[in-house]
């Protein structure tokens, strides 16, 4: 085993530095960060559906 296979995958992403963004450009990446919020919202409760129903189809 390689020590590269230890290591996460992914690394965390890090934060804009966002005083080198203007209002215009802040009030944009708000935006796009709700939208992203929101698309998430929607998979947690597809997922939650699909336990619900795993739940259900297993306490037969």
């Amino acid at each position: 085993m390689d020590e590269s296979d230890l290591e996460p995958r992914r690394k965390p992403a890090q934060p804009k530095d966002l005083t080198l963004m203007g209002i215009e450009e802040l009030e944009t990446y708000i935006a796009e960060l709700e939208a992203e919020i929101a698309r998430v919202r929607i998979e947690i409760t597809a997922k939650l559906g699909q336990r619900r129903g795993a739940e259900a189809l297993f306490k037969r």
